[in-house]
């Protein structure tokens, strides 16, 4: 399984993208897709979260903010981050739980990262 991202870029601040996360492989279910992103020197955080249909979780400070959507016929998130702002320049990374067939468990992958970056 791959989790390919595109989308990151350079913006001002005030200004929007929007992120997409591709899966790819040997896939039966997905049940968990997410969004985190990163900054040097500091842990990964998560920024959004979908489980199963429609069930969403926000960072705070990202909260009226981005959105997260999924569509299912082709196994791909997508994040909309509006009104962006200078600390939300980071890496950008997918995360998914993919299980292969209905006999074996979700196990969770990475995407390789996308740069956001936003200007003052």
């Amino acid at each position: 399984v791959q989790l390919v991202e595109s989308g990151g870029g350079l913006v001002q601040a005030g200004g929007s993208l929007k992120l997409s996360c591709a899966a790819s492989g040997t896939i039966f279910s997905i049940a968990f897709m997410a969004w985190y992103r990163q900054v040097p020197g500091r842990q990964r955080e998560l920024v959004a979260s979908q489980h199963g249909v429609g069930r969403t979780n926000y960072a705070e400070h990202v909260k009226g903010r981005f959105t997260i959507s999924r569509d299912y016929a082709k196994n791909t998130v997508y994040l909309q981050m509006n009104s962006l702002k200078p600390e939300d320049t980071a890496v950008y990374y997918c995360n998914a739980d993919v299980a292969e067939s209905l006999w074996t468990r979700a196990a969770n992958h990475w995407g390789q990262g996308t740069q956001v970056t936003v200007s003052s």
